[in-house]
């Protein structure tokens, strides 16, 4: 099933307000005197794409009623956060697309994506020293420790398909889960309160987002680019053995374990997902992986029992949905 193109335009109606003071807070973090950092600004502003990050700050900080005047700015440094990954991310992967736009690597080059995700980081965590909490640069300095070690581990276990599903969903919460988790701990514990709603919330957001990367990790291997909006290919092209074909190789016999194997590794294959597609049955593992992350998904609706019924619980609900369903 593919998501509704509103559906997250009514997911986050509740905080609209919020999202548009966040991003002027964006703009005006970002507003440079250098040309160069201008253009690049003006360019990533072109796939900056759902701000889910953000708006989970906002939705959870209403549903939970703990809304201040700061979290928008919390927002901002959030997403700032998540666009620097964005674009080390493109680095790591060699990726070409992202929005159906150049990524910062492909539209300059690896030396200069590096430096201008390295500036975002700068930028969202000047910020964050600004607020009168010292509570979001905890939380995100740790978060973003936990999103480098979870990249490192999955760099480590290139072409490892006999990884356990457990290592697999572990790597996938630390480099993705964990920006999810702070977001809704973040809105709604900040500024200090309310530890336990935002521990509940914080589990909440990890299970949405280790839901969220298993689905993308299924949209790789699937999708086409343009479907997508986005370089896809680039788990197999790099050695990530994501969870669908975790579960077909375990499942696989020894002839089509070596085709599998073959598809990440052969020299001069320039389609490897057909590849991998043509090794084994890929459609049984992204249902396997699919079921997966329905399973996370009730879990973190359920946690949502704790917060009053309202318009924001209800989105937070819905988000869910968006994450199972969506295509891009």
């Amino acid at each position: 099933m593919n998501p509704d193109p509103q559906q997250l335009l009514r997911v986050i109606a509740p905080v609209q307000d919020g999202l548009e003071r966040m991003r002027n807070v964006i703009a005006l973090q970002l507003a440079d005197a250098s040309p160069a950092v201008r253009d690049m600004v003006e360019h990533v502003g072109r796939f900056q794409g759902k701000q889910m990050r953000g708006a989970l700050v906002l939705l959870c900080g209403d549903a939970s009623s703990n809304s201040t005047d700061e979290h928008a700015s919390i927002a901002a440094v959030v997403e700032m956060i998540h666009l620097a990954t964005l674009v080390h991310d493109d680095v790591l992967d060699g990726a070409k697309v992202r929005r159906r736009v150049a990524c910062v690597n492909e539209r300059w080059d690896n030396q200069v994506a590096v430096l201008f995700g390295d500036y975002l980081y700068a930028r969202a965590f000047a910020l964050s020293t600004d607020l009168s909490s010292r509570l979001c640069s905890r939380v995100l300095a740790e978060a973003t420790r936990r999103i480098c070690i979870g990249e490192i581990e999955q760099a480590a276990s290139r072409y490892d398909f006999e990884m356990r599903q457990e290592r697999y969903e572990w790597i996938a919460g630390a480099k993705t889960a964990t920006l999810y988790a702070a977001a809704c701990e973040l809105g709604a514990r900040y500024p200090g309160g309310h530890e336990s709603m935002g521990a509940n919330m914080r589990q909440f957001g990890y299970e949405l987002g280790l839901a969220f990367q298993i689905i993308d990790d299924c949209i790789d291997l699937t999708a086409s680019a343009e479907q997508a909006g986005k370089s896809v290919g680039t788990d197999v092209a790099d050695g990530k053995v994501t969870l669908p074909v975790l579960w077909a190789y375990a499942r696989a016999d020894e002839a089509r374990r070596a085709a599998i194997r073959d598809a990440y590794t052969l020299e001069g294959i320039e389609d490897r997902v057909a590849r991998l597609r043509a090794a084994c049955d890929l459609a049984g593992g992204v249902e396997y992986a699919r079921a997966r992350a329905r399973e996370l998904l009730n879990s973190a609706v359920a946690r949502l029992a704790t917060l009053p019924a309202g318009p924001s619980r209800a989105s937070l609900e819905d988000m869910a949905g968006f994450v199972l369903e969506r295509n891009h």
